[in-house]
């Protein structure tokens, strides 16, 4: 046969095998294989001659011959063409091809293989060799063949269709071998590596995968491991870059490197690997992590290199750093290898190369932040962090700075990735820079310096939503006596040595930090800090920057460039403008600007504010900003009338206005186009969860291009108020159409990547991308903007808006909550309330519930996160709004599940969960029954794809959740029958859900069956009705007097005087108090010593506003009062003083009523439209006079009787008359007769008969005739007053301070419905009157000025009188005192001694009045005093002054002033020395209120006393 065998060889021993040849002899197979050369061809006749005997067959004939046929083709074989035969010629019979390949049955097949081992074996008896080592021999040459033959280029790595098939067979055969003991793993490994260069990668993975050989056993059994190595490395790098290439072998080629990966880190960083015994214990884990770190090297310095897109070297390094990864050491991570390996390779990254010095990593880290490292390297050191915990990864990069030299880049870049990738890293890194600054000071360790400043810079550029400002940095650690640097002048020392050492290095910035944020330095070493600055300024002018040019608002923290005066001067305008709108100040640094940086204010602020352009109509905040810099004298004159003649010549030439304001389109355009660029990339990955390790740094990458977007710098988070100012009715974004688009892509951009990120997991499986994304949203000063869109888009857009939309909004405040510590307050504006708002109580005041539909879009949300498996969300159809509240809620408990309930409390507001179940209770009767045990256990969280209509569903499944039941037991959140009014209030019943008939029954279950029997500490009642009345009228007054009872609108319906609010919670009022009244269980009774409940919440509430007479608290309380009165009115009278009942028969207890009314209902007079109205309503007096009257057989107090003459006595009397005949049947009472008496004592006066004696008491006929001759005409007055000279002196000094009251009355109340000559006469005619009873007290020289000097000390009529006036009035009588100067009779007054005590008291308090703005509130305009006096001239015989004088009350409160000092100083001279006792103690408590005053009093008295003693005594 030959050695050479052809295709039917295989056929042919089969056949002669099986007996087809059974006649044959071993010795004619020669002959059968055909003639000899030269020889004849015999015919089959002549052969069979030669036989003369034909053998017969006996028993081991068969296998006789078979034995032969063996032998022959064993002496014939080519082994290696035999192992390596796959395919025969279409044959019905065996062939060798197909057992191979395992196309054959499975009996053929383990008969080929048996056949070759048998052959190996005989073959191997004859050589004298081992059958072990001549199969492995047979086997490598084999797979060398097999590699060559189908090589297309020397370095091929990847098998061939057709070479994998003949492997394939081989390993069978192979592993047949083995398994008979027939096959020497050590002999054939140290075959292969013989020909390793012919080796294909494919070839050895395949026999380490079918356990022919493994990867260990072949590099063991190398010699020349150096060698090994390199050709792993080799292989391993064409295998990366054929994985990259498009083949229909990437699987495989992916497979290998996994597993290559896996075998060399086990192999190099298992801990106690079974180490192999013939090579030293140490060189198989080197030569692995040889392999490792070559490829790693190969890989760092194709970064360095710089690697192009699409290169055989970038598809390489890209795939190599793939293999970090979760799903190659999947199955080995329970081993603590690949822990060791990324520790060992963080190492070799940070290690690498380190040829850079401290000073070029000073000069050039700002150019390593995150969003400028390459791409690659950024996902290598994320890979790398998965495995290892922010401790861990920490500790490391600490011990490779102490113990190596390190590449400074890759070092600060990974710190850039640490504090963006991992933010439980922020902290860690914090103390530890703390950590490395106190043993820099304690030993002056310059290493600790210089790694704590890098890594706190590096830190720094990514931003405050990350790392904290350099400058706050700075400041914090060195500009307070705390920090390392004050221990001792050793430290001080070492500090300015090492920050002069970065002068030559460092950018403008830092020094700029260092300059305008200095250490603190005591002043002993001052000169240390003086000598930096020097230094750093001569830096800084060398740079050719100026601190003095520095812009307003330029950012500190950042590292950019420093901005040219000229570029930062607009920037640092609209910022300006923009606190200007918030605040209605000029900014702060604006005015220090113009004082201590004028170059710059001067040179670029005001250029820049006053470009030229056409003025509008209204100014806006830029016009208003320029007017109050000009009032504030802060532009020059010539530069203001220079830009006023500029923008008149821009209305003319509207086309040239501002040129240098004009912006190129493109210039805009492209930053914001990089931005949606960045945008578009978060989506993309945000749409493969495959990608979610890059979330983080794209999102780096968006925050890198918002600055330039916004025309800002990189992080200019500056603000100058600590609170962002935003009008709630009103948000607007003037002149922010920029900041406005990007806000808007911001927005819409979250909302989208929440709704594609919640399709495949559930919030809590989201990673942390929502809340950095939400940071970066806070930066760049970009929150005022924010939230001034959100509350355009929630409180004036919510019913538009989508329902993706408002999850997201829903999703972005609760992450906003969760970054409450670090955001400043809002100061929002009505409706509400006045005070700062953290920012979900601000999320929570943008949603009300007034109206139908903004219940809806407060409580509806998109269905989400409630049971089991597919985490999807369903967009519902809006129904005047989307769901708010319930999105807010669900996405935080499904977020938040598996952390501490903490987090919870800072996201959502409790405001926002007690409105959630304020609304479920109010619009679902189902959440009204207690929930049972089954409603709560077994729920689970899921999203919902509910109908569009079954928004009740998702709200009643939130409602019922036993996680939100837990959290409502939180006494913060837990909806009080308190928080239940206030919100009931604000419903509007005409645009209400319900109707009348389902808000009353709503009303009366959450009073009656809910709120009333719940205990206190629950938010309750305790069953107490009284209880429940006190907390509602308190409520009631609360909303009365907060700016959400304001609707703001032309057409509200008004309630209790301009607030607008439910007006059913008024009749809930009158049926309970009615109840409280009338019940026979009322704990109440009015011989209770607490007294009626309104009037204790009256008096408490009174008690806790600010006490004093400043303007705001008065008007503070008129309104307090004001609302008290129109609670009255809103009463039946009987719930106040109770019904009559016969077996009642005790008096009802007015006293707190009257005391009320005296003491605090009669200040608001001057809130009354005229002098006559009312302070009680009539029914009220009616029925609190009735009962009083009837119950104490008509003994009537000075408190009742001083109100008949308000209006109600005409009426009143004739009622009053016939209820007492009809109860008693007998003559009036005293007291009621006393009253007619008066009252017809006080008309007699109005009659030409003459006037009888008055009854007693006197006040009781003064006040009669007071009010008697204030609705009489002029000349009844007149002929009124004429009758006065018989009175008795008690009652003129009565009727004088009720006069009094009424001169202040006349000034002080406006007049509404009056023309301005109607109030002059009202005027006049009350200041007539009291001059004439002025005059009739003078006449009959009765002391009238103890009216003056009333005190609650007076007893008799003085305090009678002091509780009958207003307390208002009382303080404001030094106005009346000295309005009454023309009627004076100073002769004698001069006499009487205790004149120049009253007139000096009198004019104390009169300045003291004008210093506190008192007397504003009786000036009166020019025209009303013209025409006052031009009457006052006309009349004749009203005093001693002139006509100026006469009047000095009117128009100019100084004139009065000025009048009173002239009146003053003429008369101090002519008192008497009575007169001067106790002076000295008047002007002790007065202070330097008059010096020329004082002065003259001092003077005068000294002289009386001077004169005293040159008189001679008088003995006799």
């Amino acid at each position: 046969m030959g050695r050479q065998r052809g295709p039917h060889a295989a056929s042919r021993c089969w056949e002669w095998e099986c007996g087809a040849l059974t006649m044959a002899d071993p010795r004619g197979l020669d002959s059968v294989s055909g003639p000899a050369p030269g020889a004849r061809r015999r015919a089959w006749a002549e052969l069979l001659a030669g036989r003369v005997t034909r053998q017969k067959p006996g028993p081991g004939t068969g296998q006789k011959v078979q034995d032969s046929a063996v032998r022959l083709l064993r002496s014939h074989l080519d082994w290696s063409g035999l192992l390596l035969e796959v395919e025969g010629p279409p044959c019905k019979k065996l062939c060798l091809g197909p057992l191979i390949d395992h196309d054959g049955p499975e009996a053929c097949s383990n008969l080929s293989t048996s056949f070759i081992g048998s052959a190996l074996r005989d073959h191997a008896s004859q050589l004298g060799v081992p059958v072990a080592v001549l199969s492995s021999q047979m086997a490598a040459s084999s797979i060398v063949r097999m590699c060559a033959a189908g090589a297309e280029h020397a370095h091929r790595v990847l098998l061939d269709t057709e070479q994998r098939k003949k492997l394939s067979s081989l390993i069978e055969i192979t592993q047949y071998l083995l398994a008979h003991s027939m096959f020497s793993r050590l002999f054939f490994c140290q075959e292969l590596w013989k020909v390793q260069n012919s080796l294909s990668l494919e070839a050895l993975w395949r026999l380490h995968v079918h356990n022919v050989v493994s990867l260990w056993e072949l590099l063991e059994s190398c010699a020349d491991l150096q060698a090994v190595v390199s050709w792993l490395f080799r292989n391993l790098r064409l295998l990366c870059e054929q994985v990259e290439a498009p083949c229909q072998h990437t699987d495989i080629a992916r497979a290998m490197l996994s597993d290559f990966v896996r075998i060399f880190v086990l192999m190099g960083f298992q801990k106690n690997s079974d180490l192999r015994r013939n090579v030293e214990p140490e060189q198989m884990p080197q030569v692995a992590r040889d392999v490792l770190e070559r490829m790693l090297l190969f890989a760092l310095e194709a970064l360095a290199a710089g690697l192009q897109e699409e290169s055989p070297a970038h598809k390489a390094v890209s795939c190599w750093f793939s293999t970090f990864s979760g799903q190659t050491f999947g199955s080995i991570i329970s081993t603590d290898a690949p822990k060791r390996f990324f520790s060992h390779t963080l190492t070799q990254i940070l290690t690498h190369k380190p040829v850079l010095r401290v000073s070029d990593a000073v000069q050039m880290q700002r150019e390593w932040s995150f969003a400028k490292m390459p791409p690659l390297l950024t996902s290598l050191f994320r890979k790398l962090f998965v495995i290892l915990s922010p401790e861990e990864l920490v500790g490391h990069l600490q011990e490779v700075l102490e113990t190596h030299e390190v590449n400074w880049q890759h070092v600060l870049s990974c710190v850039s990735t640490l504090v963006i990738c991992l933010p439980e890293a922020q902290q860690l890194v914090h103390d530890w820079v703390a950590r490395l600054l106190a043993r820099a000071f304690e030993s002056c360790d310059l290493d600790s310096m210089v790694t704590a400043f890098l890594v706190v810079r590096q830190a720094a550029l990514e931003g405050p939503s990350v790392f904290p400002s350099y400058a706050d940095w700075f400041q914090a650690s060195f500009g307070s006596a705390r920090g390392s640097h004050g221990c001792s002048k050793k430290a001080l020392v070492f500090l300015f040595k090492f920050l002069s050492d970065l002068v030559p290095f460092e950018g403008a910035r830092y020094m700029q930090v260092h300059i305008l944020h200095p250490p603190l330095v005591p002043n002993k070493y001052r000169s240390l800090l003086t000598d930096y600055i020097t230094l750093a300024k001569t830096r800084l002018a060398d740079l050719k920057v100026s601190i003095e040019n520095m812009g307003l608002y330029e950012d500190l923290s950042s590292a950019r460039d420093v901005t040219e005066p000229h570029s930062q001067a607009p920037q640092d305008v609209e910022k300006a403008i923009l606190l200007f709108e918030h605040t209605g100040k000029i900014p702060v640094a604006v005015m220090e600007a113009s004082i201590f940086r004028r170059p710059y204010y001067l040179s670029h602020f005001l250029p820049a504010l006053l470009t030229p352009r056409v003025l509008p109509r209204v100014p806006d905040s830029r016009a208003a900003f320029i007017e109050s810099l000009k009032r504030a004298d802060k532009i020059p004159s010539s530069l203001y009338s220079t830009y006023r003649h500029a923008c008149s010549t821009a209305e003319k030439n509207p086309e040239n206005t501002a040129p240098g304001m004009k912006v190129e389109p493109n210039c805009v355009d492209e930053p914001l186009k990089l931005l949606m660029i960045a945008l578009g990339g978060l989506r993309a990955a945000m749409t493969d969860p495959a990608q979610y390790d890059v979330l983080s740094a794209q999102i780096a990458v968006i925050s890198e291009r918002l600055g330039p977007a916004l025309g800002v710098s990189e992080d200019d988070g500056s603000c100058e108020a600590s609170k962002i100012q935003l009008s709630v009715l009103a948000p607007e974004l003037e002149q922010q159409e920029q900041k406005v688009r990007v806000v808007d892509l911001l927005l819409t951009s979250f909302c989208q990547n929440l709704m594609a990120a919640s399709s495949f997991a559930p919030p809590d499986r989201q990673g942390p991308w929502a809340a950095r994304f939400t940071m970066t949203m806070c930066g760049h000063a970009l929150l005022p903007a924010v939230l001034t869109r959100l509350c355009q888009l929630l409180h004036h857009q919510g019913p538009s808006l989508s329902a993706s939309h408002v999850l997201g909004l829903a999703a972005l405040a609760v992450h906003l909550g969760e970054s409450r510590s670090v955001l400043p307050e809002v100061h929002v504006g009505p409706p509400a309330p006045a005070r700062d708002l953290s920012i979900p109580e601000f999320f929570n005041s943008l949603l009300t519930c007034r109206t139908a539909e903004s219940s809806r879009l407060c409580l509806k949300s998109v269905p989400v996160y409630m049971p089991l498996s597919a985490y999807r969300i369903i967009p519902a159809r809006l129904c005047g709004g989307t769901w708010f509240c319930t999105a807010a809620i669900s996405y935080s408990l499904c977020k938040f599940s598996s952390q501490s309930r903490d987090i919870l409390y800072c996201c959502l507001s409790p405001g926002l969960i007690k409105k959630f179940q304020f609304l479920v209770f109010r619009l679902f009767s189902e959440a009204r029954d207690p929930l049972s045990q089954e409603d709560t256990a077994g729920l689970a969280w899921k999203p919902l794809g509910l109908p569009s209509m079954d928004w009740q569903r998702a709200a009643l499944c939130l409602w019922r959740q036993r996680t939100f039941q837990e959290l409502l037991k939180e006494k913060q959140f837990h909806l009080t029958y308190r928080d239940w009014l206030q919100l009931e209030l604000e419903i509007q019943p005409e645009v209400d859900s319900l109707s009348d008939t389902e808000r009353r029954d709503f009303h009366q279950w959450a009073i009656h069956e809910h709120f009333l029997s719940q205990p206190a500490a629950a938010g309750g009642c305790d069953g107490d009705l009284e209880t429940a009345c006190t907390v509602l009228v308190d409520v009631l007054l609360d909303f009365c007097q907060s700016s959400r009872s304001h609707n703001h609108s032309e057409n509200s319906d008004l309630v209790l005087g301009g607030c607008t609010g439910n007006r059913d919670i008024f009749s809930r009022l009158q049926e309970m108090a009615a109840d409280l009244e009338q019940g026979p269980a009322a704990p109440y009774s009015h011989s209770s010593s607490r007294g009626h409940f309104l009037f204790r919440v009256f008096r408490r509430r009174l008690q806790a506003l600010a006490s004093g007479w400043d303007v705001a608290a008065r008007l503070r309380k008129q309104q307090e009062l004001l609302m008290y009165k129109r609670v009255l009115l809103s009463l039946p009278p009987l719930v106040l003083v109770g019904s009559p009942q016969v077996e009642q028969p005790a008096a009802p207890d007015c006293d707190e009523f009257f005391h009320l009314v005296n003491s605090e209902l009669l200040n608001l007079s001057r809130c009354r439209p005229c002098p006559s109205s009312p302070l009680v309503p009539f029914s009220l007096a009616c029925t609190v006079l009735q009962r009083n009257f009837c119950s104490q057989g008509g003994a009537l107090s000075h408190d009742i009787t001083v109100h008949f003459f308000r209006l109600w006595w005409p009426r009143l009397e004739p009622e009053l008359h016939c209820r007492w005949r009809r109860c008693f049947q007998g003559p009036l009472p005293p007291e009621l007769q006393r009253l007619q008496e008066a009252q017809q004592f006080a008309q007699s006066f109005l009659s030409p008969d003459t006037a009888a004696p008055a009854p007693g008491p006197a006040w009781v006929s003064a006040a009669a005739l007071h009010f008697v001759i204030q609705q009489a005409g002029k000349e009844s007055v007149e002929s009124a007053l004429e009758k006065l000279d018989c009175q008795r002196e008690e009652l003129l000094v009565c009727l004088f301070f009720f006069s009094l009251m009424g001169l202040l009355s006349s000034h002080l109340t406006p007049h509404i419905r009056q023309t301005s000559s109607a109030k002059a006469g009202d005027s006049l005619k009350a200041l007539h009157v009291c001059g004439e009873i002025l005059g009739f007290l003078q006449k009959r020289k009765i002391s009238w000025l103890v009216l003056f000097q009333l005190t609650e000390t007076d007893a008799g009529l003085g305090r009678v009188l002091l509780r009958l006036a207003p307390d208002e009035y009382i303080r404001l009588l030094p106005l009346a005192f000295y309005s009454l100067l023309s009627y004076f009779d100073k002769d004698a007054l001069i006499r009487e001694n205790a004149f120049l005590h009253v007139a000096v008291d009198m004019y104390m308090k009169l300045t003291c009045l004008f210093v506190a703005g008192e007397t504003s509130a009786v000036s009166t305009p020019a025209n009303r005093s013209q025409e006052l006096q031009s009457q006052a001239g006309a009349g004749a015989g009203l005093g001693t002054f002139s006509s100026q004088m006469a009047h000095p009350t009117n128009g100019d409160p100084v004139g009065l002033i000025r009048k009173a000092r002239l009146f003053l100083l003429q008369s101090i001279p002519q008192c008497p020395k009575k007169s001067f006792s106790n002076m000295e103690e008047l002007l002790a408590t007065s202070g330097d209120w008059d010096p020329e005053v004082s002065t003259a009093l001092l003077s005068r008295q000294q002289a009386v006393s001077d004169t005293d003693l040159y008189q001679e005594p008088h003995l006799f």
